[in-house]
């Protein structure tokens, strides 16, 4: 498969295997709402705080949305987006290899790009990617009036680039239905009406190029006439004879030729409205409403730089995910991808370096939280609730020898491990070696002096003497230390495993 060169290509290549491996730090004055719903807004830069996700979100995370820099050679108030051709691939290969490790295996990638990077950009995704994950490149219809205008045309469009993690189990899209098309299209009803809705007939006959003998037969309709497609039918014998004794084909004769349209109910069998696949140009959704949106959080003078609407991130999560389900975006923003997938129900983490990770991402945040009216609210029919914790990278966890960074203090090391080990945050003040129960498993952590101890028969060492001033618990003991002195017959008899610091802290 062929590859980009570029001038900096073989070093960037190792960016991310080299990017240090940081903490989270929570900073409870900027979090807002239930604590425990798991979402995060994390301020930092992206490249560390993908890497510092890593093990508690390696292949978890359903959709991953983002909105890089342009490249367009314009500096915007929020973002230097004024980055040299090389320096942009720096900037972007690391991460999507990072991206990719977070992706679940049924998951999908989003990309909004324009023409400045579109095509190079794509050949990098597919080197990282696989190019058979490719999915399709979403044009999206960005304005309704004007548009950017140059010399020679009015640019109306940007891309999102759309791949899977792998295409063979990556599942259907679909969206809710389109009312105005239901009301448009279906138009007939008949004895199945109160089941299944009104109905609109579909030629049963195919125009596809595809050669499919098995789908070449006659059918037989009930005086005998047979009726052969041109080509080929879109469906099996079978099941179109079913829908033939069922009532569910319509067939016209018009100057001795026969042809056969099919029931397309607004429901299916079990009473679901049918739904609609997502459509490869995006439209409705514009520029301008993302700006209106802004406008009405945060007022004129602090209104943000040309932010996606509500309504487009709506649409990619709704074609590929459900309630539920973990979003991720790593360029934030002003906290639209953040603010929706809250809206609809789907987890999320959100990263932004800036200073508006504070001044936009946070406040607007809280109002969702509080119950805000602006954007898909109203479609969402949402109301308020739930909650984020707000997180800032801390010390790289080890130094260049591979050892605990002596800048590493307990309570940061504490929370880490909870983390990791339970996936959810570390509650109360870390000042005790018990860290905590999780669904019955008791996790303690011998570090940095936590029983004002640093000897061999003490402090981070795992000894009977140790073991028997730690708090008890009836139950399995996870017990995290420099070292230990108990044989394996004892930690069995006790009931603990043992975890070594650093090798089994998991960072890298």
């Amino acid at each position: 498969m062929p590859i980009l060169q570029w001038l900096t290509r073989e070093a960037d290549l190792k960016l991310s295997a080299h990017a240090p491996y940081r903490l989270l730090e929570a900073v409870d004055e900027h979090s807002h709402g239930d604590s425990e719903e798991g979402n995060m807004l994390i301020q930092g830069d992206n490249l560390d705080a993908l890497k510092a996700l890593l093990p508690f979100y390696a292949g978890k995370v359903r959709c991953i949305y983002i909105d890089p820099p342009y490249n367009t050679r314009s500096a915007f108030e929020h973002y230097d987006d004024n980055l040299e051709h090389t320096k942009w691939l720096s900037m972007m290969y690391p991460r999507l290899e990072l991206l990719r490790e977070l992706l679940a295996e049924d998951g999908s990638v989003w990309i909004s790009i324009d023409d400045n990077e579109c095509h190079y950009l794509k050949v990098i995704i597919d080197e990282i990617f696989g190019r058979s994950n490719f999915l399709t490149s979403f044009i999206w219809k960005k304005s309704y009036g004007g548009g950017a205008k140059s010399k020679w045309f009015v640019g109306l469009h940007e891309f999102v680039l759309c791949y899977t993690k792998d295409i063979t189990i990556f599942p259907e899209m679909f969206l809710p239905p389109d009312r105005n098309a239901a009301d448009k299209y279906y138009r007939y009803k008949d004895y199945k009406y109160e089941s299944r809705g009104p109905y609109r007939l579909q030629p049963l006959a195919t125009t596809s190029m595809d050669d499919r003998p098995n789908l070449r037969y006659p059918i037989i309709l009930k005086d005998g006439t047979e009726v052969w497609p041109e080509k080929q039918w879109q469906w099996s014998k079978e099941r179109a004879l079913k829908a033939l004794e069922d009532d569910e084909l319509i067939v016209t004769r018009k100057k001795g030729k026969c042809t056969i349209a099919y029931k397309q109910y607004l429901r299916d069998p079990q009473g679901e409205e049918r739904k609609r696949k997502p459509t490869s140009i995006i439209d409705g959704n514009y520029t301008q409403h993302g700006t209106y949106e802004s406008m009405a959080l945060f007022g004129l003078e602090h209104k943000f730089a040309f932010p996606k609407p509500e309504g487009l991130i709506n649409i990619i999560l709704e074609a590929c995910t459900k309630p539920g389900d973990l979003v991720l975006d790593s360029f934030l923003g002003s906290g639209t991808t953040a603010a929706v997938a809250h809206k609809m129900g789907r987890r999320y983490i959100g990263i932004e370096m800036g200073e508006h990770a504070i001044t936009h991402c946070v406040p607007r945040l809280k109002k969702v939280i509080d119950g805000e009216q602006g954007g898909i609210s109203e479609t969402m029919n949402w109301q308020g609730g739930g909650g984020f914790r707000f997180f800032r990278l801390g010390e790289p966890v080890f130094d260049d020898s591979g050892r605990i960074n002596e800048n590493i203090k307990f309570p940061s090391l504490a929370a880490h491990i909870w983390f990791c080990e339970t996936k959810t945050p570390l509650v109360g003040k870390a000042d005790s070696p018990l860290l905590g129960v999780h669904d019955g498993i008791a996790y303690y952590l011998l570090f940095n002096g936590i029983l004002r101890d640093k000897s061999p028969q003490g402090g981070n060492v795992l000894t009977n003497a140790i073991l028997r001033h730690l708090p008890p618990h009836d139950g399995p003991r996870v017990i995290y230390g420099e070292s230990c002195r108990l044989g394996s017959q004892r930690l069995k008899s006790e009931n603990i495993t043992f975890k070594h610091i650093p090798y089994d802290i998991k960072a890298r």
